[in-house]
């Protein structure tokens, strides 16, 4: 009982840090909330294959193991958020050098309203 509501408690602490961020005007801040984000859908799905401690992940009738499906899930995540990250971070250093500013809302929108 106690270990899922820490967890759950992480993955709301997460999740709302990220969503904070990523509502942020500038590129860094976005970058970082969107992050926290995967993170937090990380952890998420690995909650979601049942919380055992000391469990032998292997497949048995008489021992509770230790579902190996989303630590899968979570492992191939990882991966395409590092991926993403540094495409996001790519793309936040060319808008910045072509445009030597780093907000992420449109000034030439601000100027027309």
């Amino acid at each position: 009982m106690e270990l899922e509501l820490l967890v759950a408690s992480a993955i709301g602490i997460l999740t709302a840090a990220g969503m904070y961020l990523v509502l942020r005007l500038r590129t860094f801040p976005v970058i970082m909330g969107v992050s926290l984000l995967t993170y937090a859908v990380n952890v998420f799905l690995f909650a979601s294959g049942r919380l055992t401690i000391a469990a032998p992940p292997i497949l048995s009738d008489t021992v509770q193991y230790t579902d190996p499906l989303p630590q899968a899930l979570v492992l191939t995540a990882i991966v395409i958020s590092f991926g993403m990250t540094a495409v996001i971070v790519m793309i936040a250093l060319g808008a910045y050098l072509g445009g030597s500013n780093d907000k992420v809302n449109d000034p030439d929108a601000e100027e027309q309203s």
